[in-house]
C-alpha cells in the first residue's frame, strides 16, 4: 500500500481520464497502468490514467469524474493505492451532529467546536459535519457542511464517508429505536462509526463489573430502596444520589449521616446551594421521595473522602482519546476544586478549575508527578476495560476521577461524549488542541489512511 498527500483539482476537460503528475504516480507506484478505479468514501468509478510530466503531487479530475465520485472541492488530501490500480482519495470523514442554525453558525453553540475538529483535518482529508436527516440511503450520499478556505461554510453532496465520529448532542434523540437502526445501516455498509451513544451511569457500572478495573469503582446501587440508602449511610457515612442519565451535576444529592446530629441533604435548587438537616431518616426520605418515583432513575454511590485544598474536595477530569495506532492516550487533565457548600466540583456551581500539577504539588510535594502518573495508568486501564466489554467502537472517553486521602484512585463517572470545559483554562488549551488532533488521527486509523508501522 502506497500513501501520500496530493492536491486535487477539478477541471472542465471533457474526457473520462484522470491526469496525475509523474511525481504523484511514482509515490503511488502506479507503474504502467492504463486504467484505474477511483474511490472516495463509498463511491467508486473507472477511468483512464494519464501521466503529466510535472513536478509536485497533483491529480486533475474532469468534471464528469469528479461528479461520479462527488469530489467536494479543490483541496489537498491523502491518497493511497493498494495494487497499482485502485486509487482512493480521502479520508472522507463525517462528524454526525445536530444542525440547529444557519449561515455562519449552522451548529448553534457547537459551531466553533465542530470547526476545530474539521480544521484539524485541513489539507489532509475531506472532513465535514452533517445531521442524520441529510443522509440519502438510496443514493448512498449525504449533504455535509464543509469549511470554506476564506471562512464560513458551504454545503456539498458527498458519498457516505469512510468513518463517522458521533457528536449527536441529544440524549433523548439517541435513545430512540429509530436512531439505533439508523446507525446500524452505516455498519452494514462497512463504515466505521465510533462513540455510539451516551453512557448511562449504571451501564458503566455493569461494563466494568468483573474486570480488574472494577476495584476503582465505588459501591453503587441502582433504583435504591430506603433500606439500601440507610445501610450505605451507616457503612460509608455519606453517599451521592445521581440521576442515571444525568450530566453537568444536575439533580445530584449529597447525603450525610452523623450519629449525633442526624441526616444532611445537600443539593442545588434554583441556582443556589441548599443544605437541609433531618433528625430522623424518615424526614430525609420524605424529601427524596417528594416527587413520585423520584429514586427510580437514580444511582446511589458510595461517598469518598477526597484530597482537599482549603477544606474543599478535589477531583479530576481525564480526557482520553485513541491515537493513530489505536492506543488510548490521556490527552488532557483538569483538576476541579469544589465551591464552598457545593455538591459537585462543577465550575458553574462555584467550582474552580486548576491544573493537576498545581493541585498535586500542593498536596503531595515532590511526589505529585508520581501520583499523577499512577492516575494516568489507572485511567488507561479503565478505558481498555470499558472498550473490551462495550458492544460498539469507542474513540474518546471522559472520566471523573478522584484520589482519596489514602491515595487510592476512584472513578465516579465515565462519559462517551465528554464535555470540554476544562480546556477553557489557559494552561490546558494546548491539551484541548491535542484531543482534537487525536480524533483526526483515530479517523485515519479507522479509514486505513495511515502509514504502515515499521516492523
Amino acid at each position: 500500500m502506497s500513501l501520500t498527500t496530493c492536491t486535487v483539482h477539478v477541471t472542465q476537460r471533457p474526457e473520462r481520464a484522470i491526469y496525475v503528475t509523474s511525481e504523484l504516480a511514482r509515490a503511488l507506484r502506479l507503474g504502467k497502468a492504463k486504467s484505474v478505479t477511483l474511490k472516495l468514501g463509498i463511491k467508486h468509478t473507472n477511468a483512464q490514467l494519464k501521466i503529466l510530466k510535472k513536478d509536485g503531487k497533483h491529480a486533475y479530475f474532469p468534471s464528469t469524474l469528479a461528479n461520479a465520485i462527488k469530489i467536494p472541492q479543490n483541496s489537498s488530501c491523502m491518497v493511497m493505492c493498494n495494487n497499482g490500480r485502485d486509487i482512493q482519495f480521502g479520508p472522507l470523514i463525517g462528524i454526525m451532529t445536530g444542525v440547529t442554525g444557519s449561515g455562519t453558525r449552522p451548529f448553534g453553540s457547537r459551531t466553533e467546536l465542530i470547526r476545530s475538529y474539521i480544521s484539524a483535518g485541513t489539507d489532509r482529508s475531506f472532513m465535514f459535519a452533517f445531521s442524520p436527516q441529510s443522509v440519502n440511503w438510496s443514493q448512498e450520499t449525504v449533504v455535509g457542511y464543509f469549511l470554506r478556505k476564506e471562512g464560513g461554510w458551504t454545503r456539498k453532496t458527498v458519498p457516505l464517508p469512510d468513518v463517522i465520529y458521533n457528536r449527536l448532542p441529544s440524549r433523548k434523540a439517541e435513545k430512540m429505536a429509530s436512531m439505533d437502526s439508523f446507525k446500524q445501516r452505516f455498519l452494514r455498509r462497512g463504515i466505521s462509526l465510533f462513540n455510539w451513544s451516551f453512557f448511562e451511569k449504571w451501564d458503566v457500572y455493569n461494563l466494568l463489573e468483573g474486570t480488574d478495573a472494577f476495584k476503582h469503582v465505588p459501591e453503587s446501587h441502582i433504583n435504591p430502596t430506603s433500606s439500601q440508602i440507610k445501610d450505605m449511610l451507616d457503612k460509608h457515612k455519606f453517599i451521592y444520589l445521581k440521576p442515571t442519565g444525568g450530566s453537568l451535576g444536575i439533580g445530584i444529592y449529597r447525603v450525610t449521616y452523623n450519629a449525633k446530629r442526624g441526616y444532611y441533604a445537600r443539593f442545588r435548587r434554583s441556582g443556589k446551594n441548599v443544605l437541609l438537616r433531618f433528625n430522623k431518616f424518615e424526614g430525609l426520605m420524605n424529601l427524596l421521595n417528594r416527587q413520585k418515583g423520584r429514586l427510580n432513575h437514580y444511582v446511589a454511590q458510595q461517598g469518598i473522602r477526597l484530597i482537599e485544598i482549603d477544606s474543599c474536595p478535589i477531583d479530576f477530569r481525564f480526557h482520553l482519546t485513541k491515537n493513530i495506532n489505536n492506543q488510548w492516550v490521556v490527552a488532557g487533565i483538569g483538576a476541579k476544586k469544589a465551591g464552598k457548600g457545593s455538591v459537585t466540583t462543577h465550575v458553574r456551581t462555584g467550582g474552580q478549575l486548576m491544573t493537576p500539577e498545581q493541585v498535586l504539588k500542593q498536596i503531595f510535594g515532590s511526589r505529585g508527578d508520581q501520583v499523577l502518573d499512577t492516575a494516568k495508568e489507572t485511567a488507561i486501564k479503565l478505558a481498555e476495560s470499558l472498550e473490551k466489554k462495550h458492544r460498539h467502537m469507542l474513540g474518546e472517553l471522559g472520566f471523573d476521577i478522584g484520589i482519596d486521602q489514602n491515595e487510592k484512585i476512584w472513578m465516579f463517572e465515565a462519559n462517551s461524549k465528554p464535555g470540554r470545559s476544562i480546556f477553557k483554562h489557559p494552561a490546558l488549551k494546548g491539551q484541548g488542541k491535542a484531543t482534537v488532533n487525536h480524533i483526526f488521527e483515530y479517523c485515519q486509523y479507522l479509514s486505513r489512511f495511515r502509514p504502515r508501522r515499521e516492523a
